[in-house]
This record gives structure tokens, sequence and C-alpha cells, in this order.
């Protein structure tokens, strides 16, 4: 009742000065406001666009006030507002909003202030059958939530409309507090999830999961990359692909539960985003497959399988091996609720042989002599294909790729980055992530810029300015990879956690960086050399 107050307060509030044609001003008297005749008190200030007389107050003042359930989508921009049947959608940016599918002009939409989603108070609270009364004279706002007095209009029931999920919405009301990704990748082979000592213990390993994710939200993080696919396996029930034997100890055993079932529905009742991170061609972390389950891909399809380095990878130069990957991703697409398919770099491997002469044989229709060039259109094809099946099934889940910091070095073309690096994405890896971009078959990049900004070889501001401009003029979103797992190490520009804070402050010098995501969860909540309190500061939590 006391959220519910301070929110019709503010509604009232803003409802009544707009009602009488009060200024700015207005705010700083002496207001009594009821609700149902209920005096209601608040603390809790909503500002004025002076130019349209239009009041905005926080996201979460619809939630908790109102009953409402709201749910902000960083992807979209949009807010969805859902109270009895009736569903309001504004996007930032955008003077129309759409009410149970109706479509209404705006005279001010979404806006983000100080790290709040503010809607328009007015326009919300009418369209959820909210009516205001001013009393000049008492300076005295009544706010009727009911039909209980001879004055009011009976609202009409709006026209059932079966809403649209949107992915993260939490019915709580609290919503992401920015519309900037601030995201956290989770793995689960390298200790971040689960502990080494939760394998076969269910209650142990959602403990894990909630602990992390408390902590991660706390400390700013709105979106967690949970890795559902480490090592052509799964961390959920799949008609493909083998458990992952981080859960049991036993590849291919069932847990006795549905891991990624629980972890989406645990991030969103916090409001974090959940993006279903997937190693597209790694096939596993070794050469044996001693302990791999039956239906193990390296089992099922051995000519599909390179040894490259002492790893498996899936060929990616084999069409029907690159269906069988989009086939495993899509099973995740169609079945939950997720709000973002991410791939990080496993692309071809770098710096080692890889054996696909037959396949080049085979496959090569280009009919190039260019290994390199042939490589990268497969990548391509993959890249393209899996993000017309993505959105085929749902134009909303956000696509994106993780690719290696370097694309190019300038000593190999021009128009590649000022850097030395030893490895590069288009040359090492045949990624060729320019034309993802340019052709937009992505929908943001999240170049993994792991360097300090002082290491000579590949200067993180130099990296930075290059991602920048390489995703100017698309509708590619750009979000940066922060390498927290450094802090404390020798390598130049680590001896001290400032070295992230300099890194997004450097960030927000361009608006083309929609935001970070930091590899991994445990390196934030170790809080290396105190990483956590100046993350909460430059937050401003």
């Amino acid at each position: 009742m006391k959220f519910r107050k301070s929110l019709v307060m503010l509604l009232i509030f803003v409802l009544g000065l707009q009602t009488a044609g009060l200024s700015a001003q207005a705010a700083g008297q002496n207001i009594v406001i009821h609700l149902d005749g209920q005096r209601l008190e608040s603390d809790v200030a909503p500002y004025i666009l002076p130019k349209v007389n239009v009041t905005m107050v926080p996201l979460r003042v619809i939630s908790e006030g109102l009953g409402a359930s709201v749910f902000w989508s960083q992807a979209t921009k949009t807010v969805t507002i859902n109270k009895s049947g009736t569903i309001i959608q504004m996007t930032k940016g955008k003077q129309q909003a759409t009410v149970d599918n109706a479509t209404v002009n705006l005279d001010a939409s979404v806006e983000v202030k100080q790290g709040r989603v503010m809607v328009p108070l007015r326009f919300v609270s009418e369209n959820l059958g909210i009516r205001v009364n001013w009393t000049q004279a008492t300076q005295t706002i009544d706010l009727f939530t009911l039909t209980n007095d001879s004055g009011s209009e009976t609202t009409p029931d709006p026209t059932p409309v079966t809403p649209v999920d949107p992915g993260n919405s939490d019915q709580s009301g609290n919503v992401p507090a920015t519309d900037e990704m601030r995201g956290a990748w989770i793995s689960t082979v390298n200790g971040d999830w689960p502990s080494s000592g939760a394998k076969g213990n269910i209650e142990k390993q959602k403990l894990d999961y909630t602990q992390q994710l408390d902590q991660l939200k706390g400390m700013g993080i709105n979106a967690v990359f949970v890795q559902v696919r480490a090592n052509g396996d799964a961390i959920y029930p799949s008609d493909l692909v083998p458990w992952n034997s981080v859960l049991t100890g036993t590849q291919g055993k069932d847990p006795g539960y549905d891991p990624l079932e629980f972890m989406i529905e645990e991030a969103h009742k916090r409001g974090l985003e959940f993006h279903a991170w997937f190693n597209p061609f790694r096939a596993t972390n070794s050469a044996s497959t001693t302990g791999l389950a039956a239906n193990h891909v390296s089992k099922l399809h051995p000519e599909w399988i390179v040894n490259a380095g002492g790893k498996l990878y899936i060929n990616p130069g084999i069409p029907e091996a690159r269906q069988h990957i989009i086939d495993t991703i899509m099973e995740v697409v169609n079945r939950y609720n997720i709000d973002g398919v991410h791939l990080d770099d496993y692309f071809y491997p770098s710096n080692v042989t890889f054996n696909d002469d037959a396949a080049f044989r085979t496959y090569n229709t280009l009919n190039t002599s260019d290994r390199a060039e042939w490589r990268r259109d497969n990548i391509n094809q993959f890249v393209k294909q899996l993000g017309e099946s993505i959105h085929q099934v749902n134009p909303n889940l956000e696509y994106g790729i993780s690719p290696f910091g370097v694309w190019r070095n300038k000593a190999v073309d021009a128009t590649g980055s000022d850097t030395k690096a030893g490895v590069t994405a288009y040359d090492s890896m045949n990624a060729d992530v320019r034309t993802w971009i340019k052709q937009e078959w992505i929908d943001y990049v999240a170049p993994q810029v792991y360097w300090s900004m002082t290491l000579s070889a590949a200067r993180y501001d130099k990296v930075v300015d290059w991602w920048v401009n390489e995703v100017a003029n698309t509708n590619v979103k750009l979000y940066i990879g922060h390498s927290p797992y450094k802090i404390g190490t020798t390598e130049s520009g680590w001896q001290t956690s400032q070295e992230i804070i300099d890194q997004l402050a450097y960030n927000e010098r361009y608006n083309a960086i929609g935001g970070d995501i930091y590899f991994s969860s445990q390196y934030l909540t170790k809080d290396p050399l105190g990483l956590i309190a100046r993350l909460k500061s430059y937050y401003g939590l």
C-alpha cells in the first residue's frame, strides 16, 4: 500500500498540475492528495517537460503504485505496461504509442534520466482508467481509481488482448535501471557456475546462481550472458545434444531439473535480461572422446570433427554441420523465454593447423583457390542463416556476436586498427565481422577489448575508436567487452581496478557505445582490488 500510495501521489500530483495548468513551481507547494478518499504521502518527485507541459514519473511508480506489470526492453527501447487487460507500449524517441494495439499520438514519450526509465504520467494514468480532480482553492488533488463518485465516468472494458511476453518482465516492477547494457558473462566451464562442490546437488546449484545474480545486480549489472552450450552439450534438456557434465559429473546424465528454465526465471524476477550464450563450433576442450555421451556430435558425426591444437572442432566447411549448430540454437529460441542469442569467437581456431582439405574439395562452391576466403564465406553463411532463423521466430530477439577485439592490424590492411595484435578476427579466426556489421546480419557486436589504456600493441582507446567507426551508419549496436579477470595481473595497466572505470569513462564520449559486458561474473563478484565499490560509485548506486 505504501508503494501504491507513492505512485498515486506522484500520479495525482502531476495530473493535478497539468489539469490546473500550473507551472513547475507548484511542485514545491503543500498539495494534499487523496486516493479514493485516503490521503497519500510521497517523497518521490516527478519532473515536468516545460515545452509540452507533460509530467514524467519513474516507471517503477506505475508498477508499485497502480499494481501494473511493467517491462523495459533494452533491445528495442520499449516499455510495456499491462494492467487489467490494458496494454500500453511506448518506445523511446517515438511520438506514438499503442494502447491495446491502437496507435495513439504522444506529446512526450519514454525517457531515461539519471538511470531511471521515465514515462508520461497523464497518458499512462488516463489509459489505465485513473480520473483526477484538482481543487485550486484547497490545493487538493483527488484521484479516483473506482467509479465511486457521482461525477466519475465509467471506464469501458478494454478489448481483450493477449500480451506478448516481453522476456525479462518483472512482476514486482523492478525493471532495469538504465537503457544501457551492463552485462556479465556467466561461464559454465571456467568456474563461474556451478561451483565445483555443486555437482549433482540441485539446491546448491540453484543457490550458487541466485546469490550470484543478487551480487551482480547489486553492483549495477542488468543482463547476464549464460553459457548454455560450451562443448557440443547443453545445460537444458535437448533432443540434439547431451547434458553438460558440469551439472552431474557425467556428460549426458539428467541433473533432475531444467537449469535453463530456472536461470531465466530467476534473472527475470530480478529485472535482469537473460541472453543465451553459445560456443558455436567448439566440440571438446581436449582431443579425447573418453567420457563423452553416445549422442555427442563427435561420436554421431566423426566426419564433421577436426582435431586442431588438441581440441575437437565441428568443421564449419560442412553445410550439414553448420545446420546442426543452428538447429541446436533454435531449440532454445523456440522453447525458452530468452532475451537474446549470443555467440562468442569460437569459429575457426587461431594459430593452429586446421585440416579441412576434404571439405574444401567437396564444398568449395566459390571455386576459389583461397582457402581463407572460403572459410570466411562458411562463417558468413552461418552468421546470416542463424540470424534469419532467429528473427523469423522472434523479430525482437537480440542476436549478437562477441568477436576477438582486433579485426585486422593496420599494417596488413589500411582500414584496420592501429594495433599490432598477434591474433586477429579476420585473419586468424576467419571471422569477417565487417561484413556482418555492414550487411546488418547481427543486432549488436560486442568486441572483446581486453587490453588496457597503456598496452602499446593494442591500446584500449585505439581499438574502441576503430569499432565505433565500424558501426557508424548502420543499425548494429556496439557493446564493449571488458576484462576484469586481468585486474591484479602483471599485464600493463591492470595493477588497479581503476582501469575498468577509466575505460567506462572513455566510452562516454561515444553515443554509438550502448553499454558494456564483463568477462566474467566470478571476476566481478570476487571484487578484485576493490572493483565493486568503484563500479557502484560509477553507476551511482
